[in-house]
């Protein structure tokens, strides 16, 4: 299973955010959207991504009063882009081994879309069920190869 399978079943839609936005209302935006994170974009090319753990961070070691800061002074910076060809397995691992749960998509120059770990997680658990029941349809002689 590649990347664009699961974009194929959630949609291209990105929640983005300018980099001179507040944390306020970057916050505000995920929580309004029930997602964990936005990409930071200038000129429609992302340069960084704000996540609700990046926000909760701030507020932990500087206060309420980083609400009122921009975005890009708390982004992550070193952004790490996948591809729609990417195998599902390889960015699950990547992920993993790299303690991030949400990877942007770009096709070329364009971002095409973003994949939560949980995302992930959903496109994995619906392959291991449509596998079993082949499985098990084999096995009780229903399959009929």
């Amino acid at each position: 299973m590649l990347v664009s399978d699961i974009l194929k079943q959630k949609g291209q839609k990105v929640e983005c955010v300018d980099p001179n936005k507040t944390l306020k209302e970057a916050m505000v935006n995920i929580v309004k959207k029930k997602i964990g994170g936005l990409v930071v974009v200038m000129d429609g090319f992302p340069i960084g991504i704000i996540s609700e753990r990046d926000i909760i961070r701030a507020i932990a070691v500087q206060g309420e009063k980083v609400m009122d800061k921009p975005v890009r002074d708390f982004m992550t910076r070193k952004l790490i882009i996948g591809i729609p060809e990417d195998e599902i397995d390889s960015v699950m691992a990547f992920m993993t081994n790299n303690r991030f749960r949400h990877l942007p998509i770009m096709d070329g120059q364009r971002l095409v879309g973003i994949v939560s770990i949980g995302d992930i997680v959903k496109a994995q658990v619906h392959n291991l069920k449509v596998e079993n029941r082949f499985l098990t349809d084999y096995i009780t002689g229903k399959y009929p190869g």
